[in-house]
């Protein structure tokens, strides 16, 4: 008598019958079927032992139920997406997801490199220079009225150029009278010192330095003969060729202050009311 061969789990003998061996036990299809076959995910029925079977982080698909959940293309041999456990082919996910280019109104497949600026996007061979129309890419670059540019583009468009080395002036430099200035370009014309910062006046449209401007071109006081340069307070007093700082204008004999009083010019003297009565 020969030993019985039998399925696991219904006894039914296997001889002569198609059988799936699990851990080492035979079942008959049937058995193996109900007990051991995945559930398709889609359409939640047993996936059989003869049909095709497709797996997806840890989920299971007929092959004929593994589709665009969109356009319901079968997606067995093509490039798909899951977004919110739902699958979709890259023509769809592109559509319904993807940003599109500003710059070509084509999509930015997944994958691809993409950038972004104020709600925008971008390829990245798409994003250039409105100037020089090379890529940006990863680059500084500076936005003016809805276009773009690298920096050296607009640096040689947009920016004012220094009166003395005529280069880019990028940050805070120095205005005067209608031109601008690098703050370390800003010089006295007569001992090249910094004036950024500094009192400055100017002859024409040169500027110097207090001491250069005193020593070329400033009247001297009649009393003291230091510059009147018109700083400090910048108050003087000039009468016929002669110019006195304020507090310089004073009697000479008694010295008593003339500002706001009378005076008195005698040879090359000037004499208070007082003074003048003596003579």
């Amino acid at each position: 008598m020969s030993e019985r061969f039998d399925c696991r789990n219904c006894k039914a003998s296997l001889y002569g019958q198609q059988y799936i061996q699990v851990e080492n036990a035979p079942h008959c299809i049937n058995c193996y079927d109900q007990l051991h076959a995945n559930t398709c995910q889609e359409c939640t029925e047993i996936i059989g032992h003869n049909d095709k079977e497709l797996t997806f982080k840890d989920r299971y698909y007929h092959e004929h139920c593994f589709r665009c959940f969109h356009c319901d293309r079968s997606l067995s041999n093509a490039s798909f997406t899951s977004h919110e456990d739902v699958l979709l082919c890259n023509d769809c996910y592109c559509n319904e997801f993807s940003s599109k280019c500003v710059s070509c109104n084509k999509i930015v497949m997944p994958g691809s490199k993409i950038l972004e600026f104020d709600g925008s996007s971008w390829h990245e061979d798409c994003f250039v220079c409105h100037s020089c129309e090379k890529p940006i890419g990863g680059e500084s670059f500076v936005p003016n009225e809805n276009q773009y540019y690298c920096v050296p583009c607009y640096e040689g468009r947009f920016t004012p150029r220094c009166s003395h080395c005529n280069k880019a002036l990028t940050k805070g430099g120095v205005t005067y009278q209608g031109g601008v200035w690098h703050r370390e370009c800003f010089l006295c014309a007569g001992c090249s010192a910094p004036l950024a910062g500094q009192p400055f006046t100017s002859q024409g449209e040169t500027p110097y330095c207090v001491k250069c401007f005193s020593n070329l071109y400033a009247k001297k006081c009649a009393g003291c003969n230091s510059a009147i340069t018109g700083f400090g307070d910048g108050k003087y007093i000039s009468f016929k060729d002669r110019e006195w700082h304020q507090p310089c204008f004073k009697c000479s004999r008694c010295s008593v202050s003339l500002v706001g009083s009378g005076f008195f010019p005698y040879r090359d003297q000037i004499l208070c009311t007082d003074c003048n009565d003596d003579d």
